[in-house]
């Protein structure tokens, strides 16, 4: 948000400096103080002080200040100095939450002032108005500031007056208008000095991407924005109620609420503004809410209102009540009480021409359809459906949603599908605005609700086939395309590498000091993949085609578990015919595939060696029960095929080949359907390379790659310090296969900073997303090499799943971890098949059967997974 500040003085250009560097300011003016000057010198120096107090956050101290300041103005008998501290005094005490005391000032100044000064004057009051969300004055106020400061050649405080008018342009949603007065801002602040408040049109430029709905250069902007504060002694809670809106926007809800959580606290304990306090708060409300923590958002809201009404700021309070009862509503509230409170508060939004409007009126719609209210949910959704062509990507998807509920409501099928393509579509451009494989993950959770209501009506017509292609609308979209991040970004290869170097010191010796470092460094790769912008919008992956996969399918069978409601169904393709099959509860199938894992993990760790007693249900029986839970009636139709699994994100680490009915035959296990038609079609590379890598600590994974160097006489080997990142990386871009044999970590609260252990540090997925292209086909002979995090709406974040798009045709990895020496015959029976021609899935399918016969072997080749084709 902009700042107000004091006029050009003669004293040492201290006004100016006050906002650009407020501690040499305060230094400044004690100088200037000591010499005990005239009346009118000492007038600005107390300004100045007062004004640089204000911006490092003490209020109280700012107004005794700027009290002394107009005292000696009035001493000093000129009007115009009277009537710049007045305006700086009212500005303040507005900020303070006493705007009718700020107000009074700020009139009287305009009283007082004449020329270039009034348009100084006027930008102050604007800033009061502003806080107030008395946006349409302000922008009169501005206005005839504009022109005047024009005129004198005022450029700074003709920056000024054009960095107001930009915020309230886009608040009231003129981005193109905003940002042109920003960047008028941007190059007078720079031409004339004013460093803090260049920093901070930099930070509005940002919220003008953030409005368009691109976050990667809104966090770009933020960023510089904060280190310029920084390097002005500045902290500054604007900026982190923007990156709270940013992060919020980006998915990144828990991030957004410790951001705000951060900035209470330290505005708690060093002070500020009552106004600033409020809107703090009200962030944090909102971060609460967007986290699924409801009594934490109401008691955050209800504390933001109360400090707005205090301060007359109708348009935060009523803002600050709507996220009550959004709080409300997501705690399980229902009825007519609350929908009245909504309705009503919807219409005050609409009446101050607040963006949350739509938002308010779709839920207004959400509680009239549960209480039957179906004219008031028709008119409510109506409101919520409206918007713009400049309306940016996620609000229009939102506005699509009530388009998608009042036609369903209205019975009008094809009016609901028709909303939620469209809504889906306006997603897809928002997502594609992002590089970020974990942006694009976490965007398609918006479009979850517009996804379902497709599916529910696919279920309704009993229609398969439209099941299946709304079930690949929003699966797995965000490894439609490869991440955006150049390869030869030096300043992120170099940040990698010293994550290794420090990891590697911190598993030789546990150092405070070391983790605090890896800490910053993980936050410092992750923060700029973040920010790497999205391709174009034709980059999209083409709408997915049955008939294609039908033909691509041939002999294969093709599984597809599809999620609604709760209740799991199978989608089954085979020789062009799609069936539905509906398989039961969800959470009975969760519970199957938990007591799988298990019983392999204690498998894995030696616990079912020959001559121990075995406690519990066998694996033949768990694999039974599994099967029932994730395929129910469709394993009548898989006869003896090879098979393609599409589950939903929450079962993908499952152990497929547990089950009887696939045990031992060819299983491709893909996100999508999409995904496996896109890794079908993919081409070997015409270098036959075969690239063999041992990490550290890995007895048995020794013999494992020595083996397989003699079936590879020219394979690349690194082994023995020779398998370090940057090699490995070299060796894997584009090879035919690649065989890794080290230990590997699931990282389930970053999951792409899950990694392989290799000689100098970890291996990450970061590291593996500056490949130009992976293997065409990879083994991952190690521990959860195959897991993967589910966030969005069907996405999932890990190692493996990070070489689908960039080119990987057929990986192999596992879901639990396995018992490495029982794991090395499988290894090398596998390579023997892929050598004499045959695919990942065949390959592993046919050695499979070395396994017969001791638990812990077969435990072992029960754990991995062929991802791809």
């Amino acid at each position: 948000m902009p700042t107000a500040g004091g006029s050009a003085g003669a004293v040492e250009n201290l006004l100016p400096l006050a906002l650009s560097r407020p501690h040499d300011a305060i230094a400044s003016a004690r100088t200037v103080l000591a010499r005990d000057p005239l009346a009118i010198d000492a007038s600005i120096a107390h300004q100045a002080w007062g004004i640089s107090l204000r911006q490092l956050g003490d209020i109280p101290a700012a107004v005794r200040e700027l009290r002394t300041a107009l005292r000696l103005a009035e001493q000093s008998g000129r009007s115009e100095r009277e009537a710049d501290v007045l305006a700086t005094l009212g500005a303040t005490l507005g900020r303070a939450g006493r705007s009718r005391e700020g107000l009074a000032r700020l009139d009287r100044a305009v009283e007082l002032s004449r020329g270039a000064l009034t348009g100084r004057v006027l930008v102050r009051r604007a800033d009061v108005l502003l806080v107030l969300g008395r946006h349409r004055e302000a922008l009169d106020d501005l206005r005839l500031a504009i022109a005047r400061l024009r005129r004198s050649g005022d450029q700074v405080w003709e920056a000024r007056s054009r960095n107001y008018r930009g915020f309230i342009q886009l608040a009231l949603g003129g981005t193109k208008r905003a940002d042109a007065d920003f960047a008028v801002a941007e190059k007078l602040y720079a031409a004339t000095g004013q460093e803090f408040e260049y920093a901070e049109a930099r930070q509005n430029r940002g919220l003008v991407a953030y409005s368009r709905g691109d976050l990667p250069s809104a966090l770009r902007y933020l960023d510089e924005a904060g280190r310029r504060f920084a390097a002005v002694g500045v902290v500054w809670p604007d900026l982190a109620i923007d990156r709270c809106g940013v992060l919020l926007a980006a998915g990144l809800s828990a991030e957004a609420l410790a951001e705000m959580d951060q900035a209470i606290a330290q505005m708690e304990a060093e002070g500020g503004t009552a106004t600033k306090r409020g809107e703090l708060w009200f962030a944090a409300a909102t971060a609460a809410l967007a986290a699924g923590d409801p009594q934490a958002a109401q008691d955050r809201a209800d504390r933001a209102r109360r400090l707005f009404s205090a301060q007359h700021r109708e348009w935060w309070s009523v803002r600050s009540s709507m996220v009550q009862l959004e709080a409300r509503y997501q705690a399980g509230e229902r009825g007519e009480p609350l929908l009245r409170r909504v309705s009503a508060a919807a219409r005050r939004l609409d009446a101050l021409g607040a963006s949350e409007a739509s938002a308010a009126h779709l839920l207004a719609g959400r509680l009239a359809l549960a209480g039957g209210r179906s004219r008031t949910a028709d008119r409510e959704l109506e409101l919520a459906g409206q918007h713009s062509k400049d309306t940016p990507p996620m609000a229009r998807s939102a506005a699509w949603l009530g388009k998608a509920l009042r036609a369903e409501a209205r019975a009008d099928v094809r009016g609901m599908l028709s909303a939620c393509g469209r809504g889906l579509d306006a997603l897809d451009e928002h997502r594609l605005t992002m590089g970020a494989t974990e942006l694009r993950a976490l965007a398609t959770g918006q479009g979850a609700e517009l996804a379902e209501l497709a599916l529910r009506d696919a279920l309704r017509r009993d229609d398969p086939r439209r099941l299946l292609v709304w079930g690949e609308r929003w699966r797995a979209t965000a490894l439609g395309v490869p991440p955006v991040r150049p390869s030869d970004d030096e300043q992120l290869g170099a940040d990698l590498a010293a994550l290794r170097d420090v990891v590697r010191r911190l598993d030789a010796s546990p150092d405070p000091s070391l983790e605090k470092e890896r800490r910053r460094l993980e936050k410092a790769v992750r923060d700029r993949a973040l920010r790497a912008q999205g391709g174009a919008l034709g980059s999209a992956a083409s709408r997915f085609d049955v008939d294609a996969l039908v033909d691509a399918l041939g002999e294969t069978v093709l599984v597809e578990l599809i999620e609604v409601d709760g209740v799991l169904h199978a989608v089954v393709v085979r020789d062009g015919r799609i069936t539905r099959h509906e398989v039961g509860p969800m959470a009975s199938a969760a519970v199957e595939v938990e007591r799988s894992r298990f019983r392999l993990r204690w498998l894995a760790h030696g616990r079912g060696a020959r001559g121990q007693v075995q406690r519990g249900p066998s694996l033949d029986v768990l694999g039974e029960r599994l099967g029932g839970a994730i395929l129910g009636s469709a394993v009548e139709r898989l006869g003896d095929r090879a098979v393609v699994m599409v589950p939903p994100s929450r079962l993908q680490a499952l152990p497929w080949g547990l089950m009887p009915a696939l045990a031992e035959r060819p299983v491709n296990v893909v996100p999508s359907a999409a995904t496996w038609l896109r890794a079908r079609r993919l081409r070997p590379p015409a270098d036959r390379r075969v690239v063999l890598v041992l990490g550290p600590g890995l007895s048995a994974g020794r013999a494992e790659v020595m083996r397989l160097a003699e079936k590879y006489p020219d394979a690349t080997v690194l082994a023995n310090g020779d398998a370090t990142a940057e090699k490995v990386l070299r060796e894997l871009d584009g090879a035919w296969i690649a065989h890794i044999a080290a230990h590997g970590t699931f990282r389930a609260d970053s999951p792409l900073f899950s990694s392989l252990r290799l000689d100098d540090g970890p291996l990450t997925v970061y590291d593996f997303e500056r490949l130009r292209r992976a293997p065409y086909r990879m083994v991952l002979s190690s521990c959860d090499s195959g897991l993967a995090k589910p966030v969005g709406a069907d996405e999932l974040l890990g190692l493996s799943s990070s070489l689908i798009p960039l080119g990987a045709a057929g990986i192999l990895a596992s879901v639990v971890p396995v018992n490495d020496p029982a794991t090395a015959p499988l290894m090398l029976a596998l390579h023997d098949n892929l050598q004499a021609g045959q695919s990942l899935a065949t390959a592993f399918a046919g050695a499979q059967t070395e396994a017969r016969g001791d638990p812990v072997t077969v435990a072992a080749a029960r754990s991995f997974v062929a991802l791809g084709a």
